[in-house]
């Protein structure tokens, strides 16, 4: 019988929001029962796993979401012996019920410790990305924060949504973006101007036009001219400039998918 090297390669990495713990780890190590202080959420990158949960022994596969609840006793052993690779989130319980309170109500619990989930994987590699950047994008990691937990606790967890409220005020922000072309904000700064919640905020621009309030952002500075984007959204660029109104027409539609009248008609 072949004998498994020993493997156990772990890197915390740093996170750019207060209260999230991010790690990569290579292992064929078998960890005893054990619990964290944390939520946890990580995706196995290569490998498989067999843990034991609260709803007994479970496998985790390449691809699959692995999640806990804080103080959840679970374990973990490789399948066959073979190393496994896997990225972890670790989320301070506080700072998860300030980030869903505006859309989620009742106790947050996560009820499912593995998840076959594309969906779910995805955003986790956006937030994951976003958080372990060399440059924080405050707006990018935000937006994936919540986003990311909120799709969780309503696939996989027991709280439910909060009931509905008032349309974002799109308009509003877009204007804010106007004004301060320059000036980095975050989602819950960008939602607070707007007079909406983050998470409605959110909303307002997937259904409205199509695009997130980061993608947004990044569309109008990618040319590198961000008033003639603003003028082009009011309608305004006209006359001798038409050959540049027509690039950046084309620009426009190759970054959001929809021309600039029909930008301007959703928000107006």
């Amino acid at each position: 019988m072949t004998m498994v090297p020993r493997i156990h390669q772990v890197e915390q990495l740093k996170s750019n929001i207060t209260g999230i713990e991010a790690m990569t780890l290579v292992s064929s190590h078998h960890f005893p029962r054990h619990s964290h202080d944390q939520f946890g959420v990580g995706v196995i990158a290569f490998g498989a796993q067999r843990s034991w949960s609260g709803v007994g022994s479970v496998q985790a596969l390449a691809g699959d979401v692995i999640m806990s609840n804080p103080g959840e006793t679970h374990d973990g052993a490789p399948l066959d012996g073979d190393v496994r690779g896997w990225r972890m989130l670790y989320l301070d319980p506080a700072l998860l019920a300030r980030e869903v309170e505006e859309e989620i109500v009742g106790q947050v619990e996560i009820v499912r410790p593995v998840a076959r989930d594309s969906v779910l994987a995805g955003h986790f590699g956006r937030l994951f990305g976003c958080l372990t950047a060399p440059r924080s994008d405050r707006l990018a990691s935000d937006e994936n924060l919540l986003r990311s937990l909120i799709y969780m606790l309503r696939q996989h967890g027991t709280a439910r949504p909060s009931p509905g409220v008032p349309s974002p005020c799109v308009a509003k922000a877009i204007q804010h973006l106007d004004s301060a072309p320059d000036t980095s904000v975050s989602l819950a700064e960008w939602a607070a101007l707007s007079g909406v919640s983050r998470f409605q905020l959110l909303r307002g621009f997937a259904r409205e036009i199509g695009i997130t309030p980061h993608a947004l952002s990044g569309a109008c500075f990618w040319h590198g001219d961000f008033w003639l984007m603003v003028k082009l959204l009011s309608g305004q660029l006209r006359g001798p400039a038409s050959r540049t109104r027509a690039i950046m027409t084309r620009a426009f539609v190759r970054q959001l998918g929809i021309t600039p009248g029909r930008y301007r008609a959703a928000v107006a």
